[in-house]
């Protein structure tokens, strides 16, 4: 008989971890960061119900924190087997899991130096040594390839279109005929993305694990190209500082691609871009590298495979060159990270830009409830930031049109020539939206779902 625990991702939508047994194997589906709100950060430190000891492999469906930034942890706790990915996670895992312990260390002394930890003294969840021997646990593997993972269990990866590299994973359990089918969505993009190619149609299943980030609403259906270009001219006008909080991987390569293609087309004025993140910096070169994975359709760039070359783009890596970009004037376009403004650069440019109204912040893609950037999409009139209430009047606007995750529709077009799964597991996302997308599979497919609780086990097949 075989089993699967939702040790993540289940009421919520980060710390994706779906436990996988069969036979004697036990396999790990993602090794992800709980982030967001205080309670669920917390989770990270709780100890797991099973030893990391006695897990056979952990497959990863893409490189994104919130599904792979417990590695580290997983491996100092005793982890000591392989890590299948495909080529471009494997490279792109090395900028994410680094950074990310650099940045729970220097979080960690921040909130030490400036006595604002109940902790003696804080710490960091794991440091970079961690981060290296999890590194090291990597194995790359090809898309649309099977590949064993520990007797009986195999898996195949096939294009999410979310990320460069990300995947969802189709898995047999071969230990009876016909094998037993699942599918892990891992989080699907987009259709008509810009980087992106859509994402592959779905294998069947007896078993879909299906994320449900936008189950509950649509992104606008609008032209991301036409929206940009209106929310820039709108920023020039003020005649500040755009400042766009952007994922280093992904969401930036995204918009300075689709920024140049503007400035090529006369659509916007030429004006400076920094792009203010060593790993977006690095990303972008491993971007280049797989460059076949890239869907270039938006426009014609000289030369037209590049995605940050150009002579109005600066890219910063130096913390003082960091830091005088406080003195731009604008009109100017500042890409920082964190994507949802937890940490990092970002949160000192914010400290500048935001009692100004001249300054736009621009919001784009899925901001997780307790973060900086949902506080900032509801309207709050101050965001907490190093202990400092700072008020917020610059203008604030979104292009929903660079999120990376499909929206309720789109994920219901993926799904619509999936033959009926036994049962459907709706994961990675909020209640409600869990429930809406749950309820919609239910009245249009007929689908049986079911919305797991954090811990919860299933056993799967007869």
């Amino acid at each position: 008989m075989a089993k699967i625990t939702f040790h993540g991702a289940a009421g919520t939508v980060t710390g994706s971890k779906y436990l996988i047994e069969a036979g004697q194997a036990k396999v790990l589906v993602d090794c992800g960061l709980f982030q967001g709100m205080k309670q669920l950060r917390l989770l990270n430190w709780k100890q797991l119900p099973f030893a990391a000891s006695s897990v056979d492999a952990v497959v990863l469906t893409h490189a994104h924190i919130d599904h792979i930034g417990f590695l580290p942890r997983f491996v100092r706790d005793g982890f000591r087997r392989k890590v299948v990915c495909t080529p471009a996670t494997k490279e792109l895992a090395k900028l994410l899991l680094l950074d990310s312990a650099k940045n729970q260390k220097r979080d960690a002394a921040y909130l030490n130096r400036k006595h604002l930890t109940k902790h003696s003294p804080a710490l960091p969840l794991y440091d970079v040594k961690d981060a290296r021997r999890a590194l090291h646990r990597l194995k790359a593997v090809a898309r649309g390839e099977w590949h064993e993972l520990s007797d009986p269990i195999w898996v195949r990866f096939h294009d999410a279109g979310h990320l460069l590299g990300s995947n969802m994973i189709e898995m047999e359990i071969r230990d009876r005929d016909p094998p037993l089918r699942l599918l892990f969505s891992g989080d699907v993009g987009r259709y008509d993305a810009p980087l992106y190619f859509d994402p592959s149609p779905p294998p069947p299943c007896d078993y879909l694990i299906c994320e449900s980030t936008y189950g509950d609403r649509d992104h606008p259906d609008e032209d991301v190209l036409e929206i940009l270009a209106e929310k820039v001219n709108q920023a020039y006008a003020r005649g500040g500082v755009m400042l766009f909080a952007a994922f280093a991987v992904g969401r930036s390569q995204q918009l300075i691609y689709l920024l140049q293609v503007l400035m090529h087309e006369g659509r916007i004025p030429k004006i400076p871009i920094f792009l203010d993140s060593p790993m977006a910096v690095d990303a972008t070169r491993i971007f280049r590298t797989f460059s076949k994975d890239h869907d270039l359709s938006e426009g014609e760039l000289a030369p037209p495979n590049s995605v940050l070359d150009g002579p109005n783009v600066e890219l910063v890596r130096e913390h003082n060159r960091s830091k005088q970009l406080n003195n731009v004037k604008g009109p100017a376009v500042i890409i920082s990270s964190s994507g949802m403004m937890t940490g990092g650069r970002i949160l000192f440019h914010l400290k500048r830009r935001l009692p100004d109204p001249k300054n736009t912040i621009l919001l784009g893609g899925y901001m997780a409830a307790g973060t900086r950037g949902r506080d900032l999409q509801r309207g709050r009139p101050t965001i907490r930031i190093h202990g400092w209430d700072v008020p917020v009047r610059a203008a604030i606007d979104s292009v929903s049109g660079l999120s990376g995750h499909a929206g309720r529709s789109e994920l219901l077009r993926w799904l619509k020539d999936l033959p009926k799964p036994k049962k459907t597991f709706i994961t990675h996302g909020e209640p409600d939206s869990a429930e809406s997308f749950a309820a919609a599979l239910r009245d249009q497919y007929q689908f049986e779902t079911v919305i797991p609780q954090l811990g919860e086990s299933f056993e799967l097949g007869e």
